[in-house]
């Protein structure tokens, strides 16, 4: 039997285009900018975070469909597509970091194992070892994909994959009281000292453990989706409700992370852009919502460019306005924040046709000998 899901839905390619552009414009305040850029961008760490809703929602979501309709998961044929899908980009960008300094954006990276071993968000100094630091959001997305077939294996294992629900929320609350704990074990002693940013980024922002709310999120929403139609076929009816309630719940995300560094923002501020992100991915596949039947080629491009993009940015950043800055033109500028824009979606452009296209039919061919 086979899922009747569609094979694309047009509202998740909106947001992806949005998660990157939120990304693009945060990350920007990082180089000489537009004074406008500060308070556009201000908001586009929450990117991340819709990141992670997107890849609860689809990764899950295939897993389940799988359960539901043969009763296992597929792990060879899910690793070798994640495996080609994620390492060959991710791994010229890393040699690019460590072989070409001039593509460096910061000082010095972290040692190379742990970009390898994709932990490098484990103990992040992101003060001295500021490199690359985003690829910290990759190492979580790919612990959550090398873990989470083994956890649903075992739950259909045991007869226990209806707790789905049940085990997410506790997952939510869990990783609030871990970030209360590192809060008060870690963070508060430092908060009058230099060491205050180094100390939150370590024990708040990048670790794992702290960062799981839009992922647990996502895979909620697709359990309900795969395994509760009859429940999100009515849900989707009032599609636009979900769409004003995500808008609201984010507005009301943006006032309390004000000031993302306070304790109460550090606690249920990621909880609360989740939740957030999550009304808008329902509005998203719910056919009674514009994002649902609105199709748009600038959107569907900017979300399959969004994985190449998000590696390449700040090192393309860098090197457009060095050379700017070079030939005696304002790196600070409208105009270069501009050119940099088309440099990075060229880049994404050029990681699309000459890597991430023959790593595709590269593990096409090899899925299909394996198969065969």
């Amino acid at each position: 039997m086979e899922s009747r899901l569609p094979q694309r839905f047009y509202g998740l390619d909106h947001l992806r285009a949005l998660a990157i552009v939120m990304v693009l414009l945060f990350h920007y305040r990082a180089f000489s900018h537009p004074a406008w850029v500060d308070t556009v961008g201000q908001w586009g760490w929450m990117g991340v975070d819709l990141f992670f809703v997107l890849s609860g929602w689809l990764i899950a979501g295939q897993l389940f469909r799988q359960l539901k309709y043969s009763g296992t998961i597929a792990k060879k044929d899910f690793f070798l597509k994640r495996l080609f899908r994620i390492l060959p980009p991710y791994l010229v960008v890393v040699g690019l970091y460590f072989l070409v300094p001039a593509f460096r954006e910061r000082e010095a990276l972290a040692p190379l194992w742990k970009f390898l071993s994709f932990t490098q968000n484990f103990g992040l100094d992101v003060i001295h070892k500021g490199t690359f630091s985003h690829a910290w959001s990759l190492c979580i997305e790919e612990q959550f994909y090398l873990t989470l077939p083994f956890c649903l294996l075992f739950l259909n294992k045991v007869k226990a994959i209806r707790f789905v629900p049940g085990i997410a929320f506790f997952l939510l609350l869990l990783v609030m009281l871990l970030r209360y704990l590192s809060w008060n074990v870690f963070v508060r002693p430092d908060l009058d000292s230099d060491r205050f940013w180094l100390t939150w980024y370590r024990w708040i922002y990048y670790p794992t453990y702290t960062r799981l709310d839009g992922i647990v999120l996502g895979v909620m929403l697709a359990f309900l989706y795969v395994y509760k139609e009859p429940l999100l076929s009515r849900l989707s009816r009032y599609g636009n409700f979900f769409l004003l309630a995500g808008i609201v719940v984010l507005a009301a995300a943006f006032r309390l992370c004000l000031d993302p560094y306070t304790f109460t923002a550090s606690i249920a501020g990621f909880s609360a852009v989740a939740l957030g992100f999550g009304c808008l991915v329902l509005a998203a596949v719910s056919p009674s919502t514009f994002l649902f039947r609105y199709r748009s080629w600038i959107t569907a491009q900017l979300a399959s460019l969004s994985y190449s993009v998000y590696l390449t940015h700040k090192g393309v950043i860098h090197l457009v306005q060095n050379f700017l800055d070079q030939v005696g033109m304002d790196p600070g500028s409208n105009f270069s924040l501009l050119l940099c824009l088309l440099c990075c979606l060229a880049a994404g452009v050029l990681f699309r046709y000459m890597i991430e296209k023959p790593a595709v039919w590269l593990r096409d061919k090899w899925i299909g000998l394996l198969n065969a």
